[in-house]
């Protein structure tokens, strides 16, 4: 996407969110083979101090760095949505836009993981890859290096179902097995000159097996509901969870174009 927004004249920069990429922390039983099924599912997560706070201070600390103490905009993808909204409530200042492409956007004190469980997440395959209790591990567990062909079927279904097999399998080996629970279980309260203030994008994915079209409308129909002076610009794209993937021209022409 780095590359595709170049192509559209726009400077981007990716950066790591806490407990992904170079800082994410593989747990014990990822290096065992066979791997050992009760570790999978009990074994605590190197991440699970990882939460919300120490998330949203990061990114601030990233956008400050990258704009140079000026507004930019922000785009975040799935759970990615939660520390951007924690982030543009703390430091509106920095974000020009906050863009949600088939993001968790939750409303005020409301943590993410709770939309898993509600009617409009029905039909979403993520809760089903899960491998563990994020409660009792304090992460959302993959096991994205398995060998078992069924449920590696089941993740590319849930996260890339319109990309190309050989993409989506290369994309499963940069997946990181724990996602910091934290960021999922934390919560955000929102105020009218904070997150309220800053203009917002929410780019829908019709085909999404992981954040469900009717879940996508309902965190756009509660942002506008609590903050109408400022509604949510809608994008609307036929893709699955991974546009960046199956469509990289189409989705950076719609960022582009956000200003």
């Amino acid at each position: 996407m780095v590359a595709a927004l170049a192509g559209t004249g726009r400077a981007a920069v990716a950066v790591d969110m806490a407990g992904h990429g170079l800082r994410a922390r593989r747990p014990a039983w990822t290096t065992r083979r066979p791997v050992d099924e009760e570790a999978l599912a009990t074994e605590v997560s190197p991440l699970a101090d990882v939460d919300l706070d120490q998330a949203g201070d990061l990114l601030v600390s990233q956008l400050g760095q990258i704009g140079r103490g000026g507004p930019v905009t922000v785009i975040a993808h799935s759970m990615g949505g939660t520390v951007l909204t924690r982030a543009a409530q703390r430091a509106p200042e920095l974000v020009a836009r906050a863009v949600y492409l088939s993001a968790a956007m939750p409303a005020s004190d409301i943590p993410a993981i709770a939309y898993l469980r509600m009617p409009e997440s029905a039909g979403s395959l993520v809760r089903p890859c899960m491998r563990a209790d994020p409660a009792a591990i304090g992460a959302l567990r993959l096991d994205p290096g398995s060998d078992d062909a069924e449920y590696r079927q089941r993740l590319r279904n849930a996260f890339y179902g319109d990309v190309d097999r050989t993409l989506a399998d290369a994309a499963l080996g940069l997946l990181t097995p724990d996602a910091p629970a934290g960021i999922a279980f934390g919560t955000t309260t929102l105020t009218r000159d904070g997150w309220g203030s800053v203009p917002r994008t929410y780019i829908t994915c019709a085909r999404d097996m992981a954040v469900r079209p009717a879940l996508q409308r309902k965190f756009i129909a509660e942002a506008d509901a609590a903050f109408p002076d400022e509604p949510t610009a809608v994008v609307a794209l036929d893709s699955s969870h991974s546009p960046f993937l199956s469509m990289p021209g189409r989705l950076a022409d719609v960022i582009a174009e956000q200003g």
